[in-house]
């Protein structure tokens, strides 16, 4: 369930619209003025914000600059009744993603957050992260922290495959046939081989121990 924060000043409009969200499946933070507004933001990291322009206190557009300064690149859809191409310009310069001109079809915007929230998953699903190690399956890049590990194409899909699931436990088997493929001939102690290979990469600065033997069943990853 994607989380959408809601700053808008019309009561009766943000009413509206937070129970068509509602409705539509979503969970929904909602704020009458900007200041409240960014507190929301920065304390539950929404998964898309809506915006109005006008707004007291922290106006929109200023709102909108003071999450991206914060590193906060949720998108953000900003609402308004200004519809001169310096008025998008102005938006889009402090970092929002779109822009709805009021006023405009519940329809319009559902499409709008689905656009954006549906971008923005991609990008999650081809970047897997535990505690500091990140993992890109796009570029093939591994991260822990600021250092950049190099790794084999195979010691990269064994790592990728206990990413995606951080915590679970799966056997040796579930590795083969996940990893090596159903008709791998080979012996299973290529696991351990490997498995100590990125041990050895992810451990190499003398980094606290990610992925762990449950003794007897296999492999976790898992923060210490």
């Amino acid at each position: 369930m994607a989380h959408i924060l809601l700053v808008e000043d019309e009561v009766a409009l943000a009413q509206f619209i937070s129970l068509e969200l509602s409705n539509e499946g979503y969970q929904v933070s909602t704020a009458h003025d900007g200041m409240t507004g960014l507190a929301i933001a920065r304390q539950s990291l929404p998964d898309l914000a809506i915006l109005d322009w006008m707004l007291p206190g922290l106006s929109g557009i200023e709102l909108c600059r003071r999450l991206r300064t914060t590193g906060i690149k949720i998108p953000i859809i900003m609402m308004t009744a200004k519809n001169e191409v310096e008025d998008r310009v102005d938006g889009l310069d402090a970092g929002a993603d779109d822009y709805i001109t009021k006023p405009f079809s519940v329809e319009e915007l559902f499409a709008r957050i689905r656009a954006h929230l549906r971008r923005t998953q991609e990008v999650y699903e081809n970047i897997l992260q535990v505690g500091e190690l990140k993992l890109d399956r796009l570029t093939h890049q591994v991260l822990r922290g600021d250092r950049l590990i190099d790794l084999t194409v195979k010691e990269f899909d064994l790592l990728a495959y206990l990413m995606q699931n951080p915590q679970q436990v799966f056997t040796k088997e579930q590795i083969l046939e996940n990893v090596w493929g159903y008709n791998f001939g080979g012996d299973s102690n290529v696991i351990e081989v490997y498995i100590r290979y990125l041990r050895l990469k992810l451990e190499q600065q003398g980094e606290t121990r990610i992925i762990h033997t449950v003794r007897g069943v296999g492999y976790v990853i898992r923060e210490s």
